[in-house]
């Protein structure tokens, strides 16, 4: 099996992991953060579960990038710079701002995300490395200019949902309040729905089959996440906004 041939198979692989993590999230709530539960195992302090099993998006994505024959082109490392401005903040960031004072999660939950962390830096990292053949006139192609707009308005749009969620709560607290504020008052999981923007954006701006298939992961992955978390503010808080929808203003 020669090179491309490994990675349109992972390319595949990817899809199809995405087709049964929707199958099982429709039925199983994925347990941390706030559907943490016992009964799943050994666990790890929260902090360390999210540094470690994010990490292999920088670290495996360096690797296949800068092994690649394409590593030293411009628009490659632009699409380089653009997949760090997320996973440096989600790795090495975002885990210590989380009020996650004796939260844990389980192993499990780590050892899956590592090896989808994994797979997926091997494809998006190995495409736009060495595989994807981009030349200056990329930057000013509309599939790039529209791609990259979605992705850094995502990407802006995750980050203030997250800040909403920090400011929430007072030093000491570790309890949920109901979320008000921007995308918060129309939909419950709107950093849910910005990362999906943000790597629809990244598909579009790749214009690749290896982006396409981490984006349609994304969407399987956190839509049902999503939906659980509206099923779950709206047992829990007798007045929460009824005009509020799950992950799609107005809809959904």
């Amino acid at each position: 099996m020669n090179d491309p041939q490994f990675h349109s198979y992972a390319i595949g692989l990817e899809i199809g992991l995405a087709v049964i993590t929707i199958l099982a999230l429709v039925f199983v709530v994925a347990p941390y953060g706030r559907h943490e539960r016992a009964g799943w195992g050994p666990t790890v302090k929260a902090v360390v579960g999210w540094v470690v099993m994010e990490s292999p998006a920088v670290l495996a994505f360096s690797f296949f990038f800068f092994t690649g024959d394409r590593a030293s082109d411009p628009v490659a490392l632009v699409l380089l710079a653009m997949w760090m401005c997320h996973y440096v903040n989600r790795t090495f960031v975002y885990p210590f701002r989380l009020s996650a004072k004796g939260r844990r999660m389980p192993a499990l939950v780590v050892a899956l995300a590592i090896a989808f962390n994994v797979l997926n830096a091997f494809v998006n990292g190995r495409w736009i490395g060495h595989f994807g053949a981009y030349d200056y006139a990329w930057l000013v192609d509309p599939r790039f200019l529209v791609g990259a707009a979605l992705f850094f308005g995502g990407w802006f749009g995750n980050l203030h949902s997250d800040a909403v969620l920090r400011r929430l709560r007072r030093p000491g607290d570790t309890g949920y309040h109901v979320p008000r504020g921007g995308l918060f008052e129309y939909v419950s999981a709107p950093n849910y729905l910005c990362e999906i923007v943000e790597w629809i954006g990244w598909a579009i701006a790749t214009w690749s089959f290896a982006g396409l298939a981490f984006a349609i992961y994304t969407i399987a992955n956190l839509a049902p996440r999503a939906l659980a978390h509206h099923k779950w503010y709206r047992a829990k808080f007798d007045d929460y906004p009824a005009r509020r929808r799950a992950l799609i203003p107005g809809l959904w």
